[in-house]
């Protein structure tokens, strides 16, 4: 298989394969006959009984978040019907969520994060500049500017965010309830949409843009049209995982549906997976940006919900692995 639980991600005692049931019970909630991983899977660490109790809580979320992993990917010999291919680490919560449905997944993580090149003055911006609008578009790019946020001082800003799912890590991040003011969602979650429909509070208007180095110019540009004044920083990057198993990828290759959750994955996935390995299947996309590189990119069968987010990611891939045979596909694939 692709992916195998780590034995550094857990610290402690390790469990002999017999207590490997109770563990899962525990953290997962998962019956022995419903999650049997082989016992050299199984080497689960667990913490001392005596730690504090909220360390005990965390530790448990992380190890049911890991334990659904394992229970998707290793845990039936149904073969996998969607391969899904964000950062490692950050596939969990789709994965929770199309196992509820039935759907086994592999994980194959295509890109990877990189610090970008105005990260470190992004700090010393939030501390000395004055800003109407904070524009987010992407919960990437939201997880990015958090930390600098922190570290910062957590100064009061308004964000503006392009959907719901980049909008949920500021209304989660617990410190942030009177400094990070949620202020404004577009109708549609796409760049031009959000230029076009941003509020111009006042004449000079100021607008802090922390996005990924390979972000289009469509925000930005809309904005200053409008006579906002635009100051981009290019925060992180994701780039393509150049380390992948030719076994994992030909494994990758005979599933059916693909997801992606960037044009960045898309690229990846066409030079490691689809043009060498000829697949021809469908691609499930978060959101109309991944579905317009998967189209640029050559593939014919793309899905993607109206709005990104979890549940209409999921519903997209639904509709991508109930699709009829392909000479039936015309009247159901999204132009």
């Amino acid at each position: 298989m692709a992916m195998l639980l780590a034995p550094s991600a857990w610290c402690g005692f390790l469990l002999k394969p017999s207590d490997a049931g109770f563990m899962n019970r525990l953290a997962c909630g998962i019956s022995e006959t419903s999650s049997s991983v082989s016992a050299s899977r199984t080497q689960v660490g667990v913490r001392p009984l005596y730690m504090r109790s909220s360390e005990l809580q965390q530790r448990r979320r992380h190890a049911s978040a890991l334990c659904v992993e394992a229970h998707i990917a290793t845990g039936s010999k149904t073969k996998a019907s969607v391969v899904v291919t964000r950062e490692h680490g950050k596939n969990v919560k789709l994965m929770k969520a199309l196992a509820k449905r039935g759907i086994r997944c592999l994980e194959l993580p295509l890109i990877e994060h990189r610090d970008g090149p105005d990260l470190l003055k992004l700090v010393q911006t939030l501390r000395e500049g004055k800003f109407e609008w904070i524009v987010v578009t992407s919960p990437e790019a939201a997880t990015v500017f958090l930390r600098s946020w922190r570290e910062a001082g957590r100064p009061k800003v308004r964000i503006a965010v392009v959907g719901a799912g980049t909008g949920e890590l500021f209304q989660n991040a617990e410190e942030g309830a009177n400094q990070l003011d949620v202020a404004f969602t577009p109708s549609k979650a796409t760049a031009k949409v959000m230029s076009s429909e941003l509020p111009k509070l006042s004449d000079d208007s100021n607008v802090l843009y922390p996005a990924s180095l390979k972000a289009g110019d469509d925000l930005e540009n809309g904005l200053k049209e409008r006579g906002f004044h635009v100051m981009r920083m290019n925060t992180y990057s994701t780039e393509t995982v150049r380390n992948l198993d030719e076994a994992a990828i030909s494994e990758a290759a005979s599933v059916p549906v693909a997801t992606f959750a960037s044009p960045t994955a898309v690229k990846a996935w066409m030079e490691l997976v689809a043009e060498p390995k000829n697949w021809n299947g469908a691609a499930a996309c978060i959101g109309s940006t991944s579905a317009n590189a998967a189209r640029k990119a050559g593939l014919q069968k793309v899905y993607h919900p109206e709005s990104p987010g979890i549940e209409g990611w999921v519903e997209s891939i639904m509709e991508a692995l109930e699709a009829p045979e392909p000479q039936k596909l015309e009247a159901n694939i999204l132009q």
